[in-house]
């Protein structure tokens, strides 16, 4: 039996457009039926799907679809049919969510998106994310919707993340390579070792491997959302799941997960600027950064901006949400005749850094 009570589903371009020619549903109406099933025991359900790009590729000359501008084009052709494709699996209303790298990291965005994912559940409409290809640059790019479902999930607040893909699961080693490779039922926790066993596990479709694959987990599995990998082209593994198996690779979640803005700022927000200062010791939480413990300002940031705290030696020590412009910090900072208007600043409007908005850097997320 189905026990959660709510999940995210992630489709890959594999099984989108497995042949690059357009959409079809050879492998999405299994995963339609089961989306269906949850919803009818009390499940609510939100997909993220890739494939708009593949999708859209077969209205463009091949010899066009490296350029990125023409990528842009297959991804605003390909959404519309990959939308309309879902909908003409589905008896029940879907909703179109398009994101960037950019509406995750800004908080205020962060907040809006989980509102809106509520709402939609909350009328049983079922929320369906992609990345939105057709206006992302580098700088704004998640750039595999791997990690973005598990921003998702997490945003959503999730009890399981199911990341359907073209293998069973995380193997020992790479099943393309060696007949002998074993595939890894449960991973209890995510070090360099299961990152090893990723190597090389792709699809010539989608622009996710194993390796995103995992990082995806290690995302989710810090918010406690159990996190499967399965195959998303065998009917068994869907069958498996409605009757509470494992058919691939459980991540087990952490057994007490991260606070919700401090995971936020861990693993989703990106850091816009640098503060340097002179302790090598790991950070408490509990103290806040003033003037007095910083040497440098690197980058360009704005108040409310998320910051890399580092030591002077080089080391990631914590990420943190900037109560002042680095603008403003290299002007009370760069002069020891400045300390006393810092002083003054910090008494009025607090810490440059608080530690009720700081999120130190564990070793397994450096």
């Amino acid at each position: 039996m189905i026990s959660w009570k709510r999940i995210v589903i992630k489709v890959g371009s594999a099984l989108i457009s497995p042949n690059r020619k357009g959409c079809s549903t050879k492998y999405l109406s299994g995963i339609a039926n089961f989306i269906t099933e949850c919803r009818q025991q009390g499940v609510e359900v939100v997909l993220v799907s890739s494939g708009s790009v593949a999708a859209g590729a077969q209205l463009f000359s091949e010899s066009d679809r490296s350029a990125t501008t023409i990528k842009k084009a297959m991804a605003a052709a390909g959404q519309t049919a990959m939308m309309a494709t879902w909908d003409s699996l589905f008896d029940f209303p879907s909703a179109q969510i398009l994101l960037s790298q950019a509406d995750l990291c800004e908080r205020d965005r962060y907040v809006s998106i989980r509102e809106t994912i509520f709402s939609l559940l909350e009328h049983n409409i079922i929320p369906i994310v992609n990345e939105n290809d057709t206006v992302t640059c580098d700088e704004t790019k998640v750039g595999d919707n791997d990690n973005l479902s598990a921003m998702v999930a997490a945003a959503a607040e999730a009890d399981a993340l199911i990341i359907c893909s073209d293998v069973d699961g995380l193997f020992n080693k790479n099943p393309n390579l060696h007949d002998d490779a074993e595939l890894i039922p449960q991973v209890h926790q995510i070090d360099a070792s299961i990152y090893a066993m990723a190597g090389g596990v792709t699809s010539d479709v989608g622009t996710g491997g194993m390796q995103t694959k995992i990082e995806a987990a290690e995302k989710a599995t810090a918010h406690g959302i159990g996190t499967f990998i399965i195959n998303g082209m065998k009917q068994s593994g869907f069958d498996m799941l409605s009757q509470g198996k494992n058919p691939g690779t459980l991540f087990l979640p952490y057994p007490e997960p991260m606070q919700e803005l401090v995971h936020w700022m861990t693993h989703t927000s990106m850091e816009q600027g640098e503060v340097i200062i002179e302790s090598e010791d790991d950070i408490d939480s509990s103290e806040p950064i003033t003037s007095n413990d910083v040497l440098e300002i690197r980058g360009e940031f704005s108040v409310g901006d998320t910051v890399l705290l580092r030591s002077h030696s080089g080391k990631r020590l914590a990420k943190a949400r900037a109560n002042y412009s680095s603008c403003l910090l290299n002007f009370i900072t760069d002069d020891e005749h400045t300390s006393s208007l810092a002083t003054q600043f910090e008494q009025r409007t607090g810490p440059i850094l608080s530690e009720k908005n700081m999120a130190v850097l564990e070793e397994s997320n450096q």
